[in-house]
């Protein structure tokens, strides 16, 4: 039988639940003999196109069925400085889009129906909720019938249709049991030696059914082992009822037989974890009983002790609570130039832009950004190139700067990306060879100056056409940046074979390679052509394809940053003083990032036309 993994259950996409509380200011008053009376209705975008819109806004939400709502206020009647008791739940989740809007209105009934044309609009906001978590309170100018408004700066003054404040907080808190156990005693089970013990942990259900929720590592060829410290969540492990009974299992594992030998079980509780084994020098002991042997002897007593010290809960940090204080994700991208990609003129290359639809490199550097950007104030990312002769140039260059104008990395916003990557491309000689470890290390030397605080974290995305040409020195190096505060997304794109680009992607077992071992997983990969047709025939629409592959790609990032952060034993700043995000350039224009292709048109084909 196979060692039991050290975590026991695969745990399913992160999703946070989040809080929102509404209030709003100076709101324009529109009732003749009082003031306004208004409510607040959330909107969520749940089809189309899931981008901050640049056009008048024509059709009122309310009639748009593009638009679902999520839910709406109480009525402040009189009040244009109204503060909202009612507050909204809804999942976030760091890899999608989720476009809200929330519309304000003066309501002339006590009854407000679906219908909202008999009520006067007092101003709208759309944004996405990645904006509002990543400050925690968010101030926003309403916009009029046909604006979405926009946020507040600092030196802005009171706007005519008033503001909205929106706080998020975190509605549940990972609360974790926390505790040191060991065994005394135990039975042997191996003819000819010790026991190899460990123990599983298992909730009990109303209806009497369990289910496992957490394995410790095996001790092998001890009766009196001690495992290491025991973190479970308290939600999992019981429903944080205190009373709810605990089953532990303790099990000798097994090599040579299909089954592993029961040592002995015994129950627990939540709350007795807490009271009696909560206390300074108290130490809690069970027995644990092998119905069987108990069965057979007589004077059968036990088959052995756990004894239990240490207990008390853990609120572990979050991906959000970093976020609300002030850490922010910097993001670097690398495009692969090399020759197998293709002659870019031509309709059979990975980069040909004159199809009427964004390439592969394209989709891939919208979608990953369009997330990332929202995580970063100062909206500057550093773009790369490599496997290319530069012009006037003879030697290839490893790593170059995309903006070849500047010959600077930094470029600002998703447009300064494109417009970047698009230039280059109409520059360079496509060339080779296909090697990542230049790269990586590039971006692993900045990485290298933040790990002194929780101010920033480093994403770098590779996209690429082909086989790494020097894994040896990739995989070196990519263990050498394990401990730093990095995750690498790799993007295959084009019909190669990647196989071996999953070595990288170490999700079973740490990356090793010789004596070395990584200190976590920070690669993920994935194959664009997995994401470009539909299972009915034919290639799935541009925004479809970048929304999917933004939740495939991204999932990880929130685990890999708080992974990171509980290893160098940092804790977030808090809310209330976080550090200071940095503000964009003059010249930057939201809009603009948003102006891109006709996101009607398909996908690019997997296979491009000659």
């Amino acid at each position: 039988m196979n060692q039991p993994s050290a975590l026991g259950l695969n745990e399913s996409r992160p999703k946070t639940n989040v809080r929102l509380t509404i209030s709003a200011n100076n709101l324009m008053d529109l009732d003749v003999f009082s003031v306004s009376d208004p409510i607040c209705i959330i909107y969520e975008k749940t089809s189309g196109r899931k981008a901050t819109t640049t056009d008048p806004i024509t059709l009122p939400t309310w009639r748009d069925r593009q638009w679902t709502e999520r839910g709406r206020t109480e009525i402040v009647w009189n009040d244009l400085n109204p503060q909202f008791k009612t507050t909204f739940l809804l999942p976030y989740f760091f890899e999608e889009t989720q476009l809200l809007r929330f519309e304000l209105y003066d309501v002339d009934s006590k009854i407000v129906g679906t219908d909202l044309t008999a009520h006067d609009f007092l101003g709208r906001f759309e944004c996405v909720l990645a904006q509002i978590v990543s400050y925690s309170t968010f101030r926003a100018h309403l916009g009029r019938q046909e604006q979405i408004g926009s946020q507040v700066k600092p030196k802005d003054k009171n706007s005519k249709n008033g503001t909205i404040t929106i706080r998020a907080e975190e509605d549940e808190k990972n609360e974790k049991i926390q505790f040191d156990v060991c065994g005394e005693g135990l039975d042997r089970k191996d003819f000819f030696g010790k026991s190899d013990p460990y123990l599983n942990f298992k909730r009990r259900f109303d209806d009497g059914s369990s289910h496992m929720i957490h394995q410790t590592e095996v001790k092998p060829k001890t009766l009196n082992p001690r495992w290491a410290t025991v973190q479970i969540n308290t939600q999992a492990l019981c429903g944080k009822n205190p009373d709810r009974p605990i089953i532990i299992e303790c099990y000798d594992h097994e090599k040579f037989k299909k089954q592993n030998d029961i040592i002995g079980v015994s129950q627990i509780s939540l709350g007795q974890l807490l009271s009696e084994a909560g206390k300074t020098g108290a130490t809690l002991q069970i027995p644990l009983i092998n119905e069987k042997k108990k069965a057979k002897k007589s004077k059968y007593k036990n088959s052995g002790i756990l004894k239990f010290w240490n207990a008390k809960i853990v609120i572990e940090p979050t991906f959000l609570d970093f976020i609300s204080g002030g850490t922010q994700l910097d993001f670097a991208v690398a495009v692969d130039f090399t020759a197998s990609n293709g002659n870019p003129a031509q309709s059979s290359s990975l980069h040909y832009m004159g199809s009427g639809y964004p390439n592969q490199y394209e989709i891939a550097l919208r979608a990953v950004l369009s997330i990332c950007q929202h995580y970063n104030s100062s909206k500057t990312f550093e773009a790369y190139g490599f496997g290319a002769k530069l012009p006037g140039q003879h030697g290839v260059s490893a790593v170059f700067p995309l903006d070849l104008r500047t010959h600077n990395p930094s470029v600002v916003g998703i447009n300064g990306v494109m417009s970047a990557y698009r230039h280059a491309l109409q520059s360079v000689t496509l060339y080779g060879p296909t090697n990542f470890s230049p790269i990586i290390e590039q971006v692993a030397k900045k990485a290298q100056r933040m790990i002194n605080s929780t101010a920033r974290y480093q994403i770098l995305l590779i996209i690429t056409d082909g086989i790494i040409s020097d894994m040896y020195a990739t995989i070196n190096t990519v263990i050498s940046a394990s401990g730093l505060p990095l995750s690498i997304i790799i993007v295959g794109v084009g019909n190669e074979d990647f196989e071996r680009m999953h070595e990288l992607d170490s999700d079973d077992a740490l990356l090793q390679q010789d004596s070395r071992i990584a200190q976590r997983d920070i690669v993920q990969f994935v194959t664009m052509r997995d994401f470009l047709n539909r299972s009915t025939g034919g290639y799935l629409d541009t925004d479809t394809v970048m929304e999917n592959l933004a939740r495939e790609v991204l999932y990880e990032v929130p685990a890999q940053l708080t992974g990171y952060m509980k290893q160098r034993g940092f804790g977030p700043r808090s809310a209330d003083d976080p550090w200071q995000r940095d503000s964009p350039p003059d010249d930057y224009d939201p809009m603009m990032d948003h102006v891109h292709y006709n996101t009607r048109a398909t996908a690019p084909p997997l296979y491009p036309q000659v």
